[in-house]
């Protein structure tokens, strides 16, 4: 199971909320290569970056500060907020301005032009993820604004037979909460998807089986247990590491 560290950015800087609610909005660092640096130098090999401004305007804003953390570290960087065009996805994995990421992830344009984004699968293939952030099940975009009717698991399902390789999955509710992950919905997923842990590569967390990356809750070294015990891909890890309540090298055991 692959540990991503996670950086949130909003007015350029690294951020933390709480179920998604921009009102709770609490900066964590000062610099996000800084702090990419730091979680690099604890033994990360994976990074989740999110453009939380990006995510509201509706394309990417943070763009320079995340193609910068990528020239600068070694780090396999996965980035979601405000990706709905080609260009958007070309920017990111080409390296346009000095550095490119490993993997984009498609969220609200999921949701509302799925064609789109199964096109996107099949051109890019890996690079590309399918983030899926629900709310009582259902699927939310708009950096969690807007709701949908479409549940999570057919949403997941859809993807996976359009050739998804990796689902990231937050429960909005957890997000920020330190309350641990919502291990029923994962259990849920995992099923939905008919994911193989076991075929998973554990470089890119792709492969035979559709590999599913658990976000939202996650608080301490237990979590990371029942999250690896469950089957899960990969685990996103924020606010935890930056209040203190997991260590970046204890979570790193379970890679």
């Amino acid at each position: 199971m692959i540990i991503f560290p996670a950086i949130d950015l909003k007015d350029g800087r690294p951020v933390r909320l709480t179920k998604g609610d921009f009102a709770t909005t609490e900066q964590v660092a000062d610099d996000a290569l800084e702090t990419a640096k730091r979680f690099e130098a604890a033994g990360a090999t994976h990074l989740h970056m999110v453009d939380l401004d990006g995510a509201l305007a509706g394309h990417p804003v943070a763009g320079a500060i995340v193609r910068n953390v990528a020239a600068h570290t070694n780090l396999f960087i996965e980035i979601g907020g405000g990706i709905r065009n080609e260009d958007h996805i070309k920017a990111y994995l080409g390296g346009t301005s000095g550095g490119s990421v490993g993997r984009v992830i498609l969220g609200s344009v999921a949701i509302d032009q799925p064609d789109f984004a199964k096109e996107m699968i099949a051109r890019y293939g890996e690079c590309i993820a399918i983030g899926i952030d629900a709310m009582n099940g259902f699927a939310k975009g708009g950096g969690w604004l807007e709701g949908s009717k479409v549940r999570f698991t057919d949403l997941a399902r859809a993807m996976t037979e359009a050739g998804a390789k990796t689902i990231i999955y937050t429960d909005i509710s957890k997000d920020g909460t330190l309350s641990g992950p919502n291990l029923e919905q994962l259990a849920e997923l995992i099923a939905a998807v008919r994911h193989d842990p076991k075929a998973t590569d554990t470089k890119n967390v792709t492969g035979a089986g559709t590999g599913i990356i658990a976000s939202g809750g996650i608080a301490a070294l237990d979590d990371i247990k029942a999250l690896a015990a469950l089957g899960c891909a990969g685990a996103i890890c924020g606010k935890s590491l930056y209040k203190g309540t997991l260590r970046l090298e204890d979570a790193l055991a379970y890679q």
